[in-house]
């Protein structure tokens, strides 16, 4: 299928007979290309051995919120900011009414107040408790806070009755997780996008660079696929996988890349600058291997093109989007930046912070404007691509501010 590849789904576990779907469920969603990590609670084991999953997903289940060895593998925080989805699959009318009244007292609950991604719940209870007044109030409140809800079906269930609350089908379940991410929010819109780092070569075996992963470049492509766009990758030397059905252009120096940008930016909407261009390049290059000897050696650099300031200084130009890796006065270096090569967005991080810098999973990064500055929290660089090309998304369609949801920190 691969409409979740590269996805990373949290899947929950409550107590029920349908639990025992959650296997195939696990099966389904793997082979739709995501890794899963499993949560199930206390209840859930008794209907499943938390084994059956481990041995499955080839992870360790997690149970308990105050678990010293879970939290030393993998904290409940660190898994929340790992999740690009948290799916409860059944999820049973206790842990709707929990969920609904935002209790956070065992870890799958923890979790979903934690997570700033999406969260789904698939409903599985008798059809009694189903049609009950309060379970419609709690499922309503999901809703209202945007947790989608699978379900649930109609039909026979294990006690005997007939009727709604049986736990969707694994297949429809694995389906609608993929629609999660299908947003639509760039459709029929063009976007180029740069990303990892230039060599500039030295001689024929030494070259100047970075230390770029091209992981958040990569990661807002597949963001900008899944939204919609069609996405051109303008890529660097990196060690990734090109996302499915995005187009990539291979380059090597910062000349190339301009040359690059350059041809695809002519009929594109969005352009973002996530390369990390080398400032410099010698001035000129060896034709052979310079030979070590006791001398020092000394290199004449010139500056290479500004690929971001190119691009936006067009006639006729898409919206620009340039990225500001600094190691110090991140804030102030980043607006200068902003005001100086005439963007339309800067997102900011320092790199200086091993955790979030150059090739780490994580990010935490500023989102300048000329209208506001926000700083989403720290997360995952897949999910955060997400709500990076749906920001840009919005100031595309409004041209003005982003109407920051709560997640977001308004700076002044």
């Amino acid at each position: 299928m691969g409409t979740l590849a590269n996805k990373r789904v949290v899947l929950g576990v409550t107590g029920g007979i349908a639990a025992y779907k959650s296997a195939d469920l696990l099966r389904r969603l793997q082979t739709a290309g995501a890794e899963v990590r499993v949560v199930m609670t206390a209840a859930a084991t008794e209907f499943v051995t938390p084994l059956t999953f481990q041995a499955l997903s080839g992870h360790p289940v997690h149970l308990d919120l105050l678990d010293p060895a879970a939290e030393a593998a993998m904290g409940h925080i660190a898994l929340a900011r790992w999740a690009d989805v948290i799916l409860v699959a059944p999820a049973s009318a206790d842990f709707i009414a929990r969920l609904a009244q935002g209790e956070g007292g065992d870890l799958l609950t923890t979790l979903c107040l934690a997570s700033i991604g999406p969260v789904a719940v698939a409903p599985a209870m008798n059809q009694a408790m189903w049609a009950k007044p309060a379970t419609s109030a709690n499922v309503r409140t999901l809703g209202e806070r945007g947790i989608r809800v699978f379900g649930p079906a109609a039909g026979y269930q294990a006690c005997g009755d007939t009727g709604a609350g049986r736990m969707e089908e694994p297949e429809v379940l694995t389906l609608g997780v993929a629609e999660l991410f299908a947003t639509g929010a760039l459709e029929g819109r063009k976007v180029v996008i740069t990303a990892g780092p230039t060599r500039e070569a030295i001689d024929p075996v030494r070259y100047l660079s970075n230390h770029s992963s091209g992981k958040m470049g990569y990661a807002l492509a597949e963001a900008a696929r899944e939204a919609g766009a069609d996405t051109v990758l303008i890529s660097g030397p990196v060690a990734l996988p090109v996302p499915a059905r995005v187009r990539c252009v291979k380059v090597t120096s910062a000349a190339e890349m301009l040359a690059a940008s350059l041809a695809e930016v002519a009929d594109a909407d969005l352009f973002i600058a996530a390369a990390a261009v080398a400032d410099y390049r010698p001035r000129t290059v060896a034709s052979q291997k310079i030979k070590k000897s006791g001398d020092t050696l000394s290199l004449e650099l010139e500056p290479n093109p500004d690929i971001v300031a190119t691009v936006a200084a067009l006639a006729e130009r898409p919206f620009v989007v340039g990225f500001a890796a600094e190691t110090e006065n991140l804030l102030d270096n980043a607006r200068s930046k902003l005001l100086l090569k005439g963007l339309d967005l800067v997102i900011a991080n320092d790199v200086s912070d091993t955790e979030i810098g150059f090739g780490s999973d994580d990010n935490q990064v500023l989102l300048i404007s000329a209208f506001e500055t926000l700083r989403p929290p720290r997360m995952n660089k897949a999910p955060l691509a997400r709500l990076l090309i749906d920001h840009i998304a919005t100031l595309m369609r409004t041209g003005g501010t982003a109407n920051p949801a709560p997640e977001r920190e308004v700076l002044v």
